[in-house]
């Protein structure tokens, strides 16, 4: 099936962001001065990918990441809205229950949940690949 975007009205309110390629470092040193500030985020990361999810007041600001809402049990852009609906896209990525089912335009994610971090060191290797 095609997935096409359309724009959303009112947006959602942030409950994620996500950077890939070359936006995680920076979103990835946004997230440890977060976590150092003692806000409560989950973290899901890899070499090329990180997600950081908590309350909206909390997330982390960075350029070139997409700012998520929880449309029903799918986490899409703020601003955005796919066709065919939401409801059919979980399926579609192949999303277990309980599983967590991030999409946006290019990309998708399904993941275990990620427990609170605590360690903003343990961002430290996603941050420094761009000198953050």
């Amino acid at each position: 099936m095609a997935l096409t975007w359309e724009r959303r009205e009112p947006p959602l309110t942030a409950a994620a962001v996500l950077a890939v390629g070359d936006a995680v470092p920076a979103l990835a040193a946004a997230t440890r001065e977060r976590l150092t500030d003692g806000a409560r985020l989950g973290v899901l990361a890899d070499d090329t990918t990180l997600l950081v999810l908590g309350d909206e007041r909390d997330l982390p600001w960075s350029d070139g990441a997409h700012y998520l809402g929880h449309d029903g049990e799918l986490l899409l852009p703020t601003t955005a809205r796919p066709r065919p609906a939401a409801t059919l896209w979980r399926a579609a990525l192949g999303a277990r229950p309980g599983d967590l089912c991030a999409l946006v335009p290019g990309h998708a994610l399904v993941a275990a949940p990620p427990a609170p971090a605590t360690d903003p060191d343990a961002l430290a290797p996603l941050a420094s690949r761009a000198g953050w």
